[in-house]
């Protein structure tokens, strides 16, 4: 059986995003994260922890290698932190602005995130497209967007860590459909892959969320998962939203993927020990909704219990 063989199932691995615990030190988060019983994290590149412009990013990573090792934790590296290149605009600069320099901003950013995701032994780094400035047209977007990632899949390839483009809401490369246009304009790399945020599937694509994992399987290297509700783009905690979980992970262990599964809550930092907690116990009840964790009572896929 191949890995794509709907029959075959292996054991999904779970993460939680460091955008969502924001005001916990980077190694109280990670011990955190591996107490609760997660198998990995998705490592936010920013200033409250691993700020990828600060002086000594390499000693700086490989102590963090050194603390992921010891936990037992498995990483991807995000970029989609707010304000690292710009205090005064959100995911300022982007990849699809017109000043060249700024666009090269960006470009940076990724080149640092893919040095990091290969000296930490991540799976996959993830990376979105941006809005399309005003005064911009759609078809010189593209352009920019493909000739910036250029140098970007150049150097996953010589690092052997994927590319993982998202899709997501209001940005130009906002759907599936969206993510092929992008492979076929840069002629299907290797490199090139996708983050699956299942929360955004529910949000837009003409899809159900389960259908979406399927039709995107063979181009799946990194999945983000929350809550969500058909037309408004606000993740939300497991039961606050629309998304039957179950058949929507069982169709993703079904593919064979084998990267990290990563809570997204990054408005939820205020309580974010509190959400890592009920959003674990609420993946492995959807996983198995008749068997308990150990040390936890029987719970319903919605988070209540019967």
């Amino acid at each position: 059986m191949t890995a794509s063989d709907p029959h075959m199932s292996r054991p999904l691995r779970f993460g939680y995003g460091t955008n969502g615990l924001a005001d916990l030190r980077l190694d109280d988060a990670l011990a955190l994260l591996a107490d609760l019983g997660y198998d990995g994290v998705g490592l936010t590149l920013d200033h409250m922890h691993l700020d990828p412009l600060a002086p000594d990013l390499t000693a700086r990573t490989a102590r963090v290698a050194r603390r992921l090792a010891a936990l037992g934790l498995s990483v991807t590296v995000e970029t989609g932190a707010r304000y690292v290149l710009d205090p005064r605009r959100k995911h300022g600069p982007s990849l699809l602005d017109a000043d060249p320099d700024d666009r090269a901003r960006r470009v940076d950013l990724l080149l640092r995130a893919v040095r990091v995701a290969a000296d930490l032994g991540a799976h996959a780094v993830h990376c979105f497209s941006g809005t399309t400035p005003a005064g911009t047209d759609t078809a010189t977007a593209w352009k920019h967007l493909s000739e910036a990632l250029t140098p970007v899949l150049d150097a996953a390839t010589d690092a052997g860590v994927p590319l993982a483009v998202e899709p997501e809401p209001g940005h130009l490369l906002a759907t599936l459909a969206d993510f092929h246009q992008l492979r076929e304009a840069l002629g299907s790399p290797d490199a090139l892959g996708l983050t699956l945020d299942i929360g955004h599937c529910q949000c837009l694509e003409p899809l159900s969320p389960a259908d979406c994992v399927r039709a995107a399987a063979p181009w799946l290297r990194h999945v983000q998962i929350e809550d969500m509700r058909r037309g408004v783009h606000d993740h939300l905690p497991f039961g606050d939203g629309e998304i039957d979980f179950p058949p929507v992970l069982e169709a993703l262990a079904a593919t064979g993927y084998q990267g990290l599964t990563v809570v997204e809550l990054p408005r939820h930092s205020h309580a974010g020990p509190h959400f890592a907690q009920q959003s674990l116990s609420f993946l492995r009840h959807a996983v198995q909704p008749s068997v308990p964790a150990p040390g936890e009572s029987a719970a319903t896929p919605e988070g209540r219990t019967p």
